[in-house]
């Protein structure tokens, strides 16, 4: 049974930082992809980030590049994202995804979610 747990959303000002972890339980993490994907109130879920199995490619959405970092830590089954500068569009339920390899930018082509973790920003 694969689990994934987000943690570190909250409430923060524009320009503000967070970090949002990804944990996973599963059997040899270093061979999964791992995506984060964003819903806001009323919107389809969206693609933000993305980081392969080893952690040598990966992939940003336009309006976040330059702004977020993903990253992983294979010995401790974690996958982060860290926001920085952040925008009032960036207020969602961030979610976090895991699939074997490589990552995609399609929701589709993932299986196992986590229970999503709200980012908040306010003026």
């Amino acid at each position: 049974q694969v689990q994934l747990d987000e943690s570190g959303g909250g409430v923060v000002q524009i320009g503000g930082s967070l970090r949002l972890s990804c944990a996973a339980s599963v059997r040899t993490f270093g061979s999964y992809a791992i995506a984060w994907f964003r819903q806001a109130p009323g919107k389809d879920r969206e693609f933000v980030a993305a980081i392969n199995w080893s952690g040598t490619s990966t992939d940003y959405e336009e309006s976040v590049k330059g702004r977020f970092t993903i990253s992983r830590d294979n010995q401790n089954n974690t996958v982060f994202l860290q926001m920085a500068n952040l925008r009032p569009e960036d207020t969602a339920v961030y979610y976090c995804a895991l699939r074997s390899l490589w990552a995609t930018r399609n929701a589709d082509d993932y299986v196992n979610w986590g229970q999503g973790a709200q980012v908040t920003v306010s003026a």
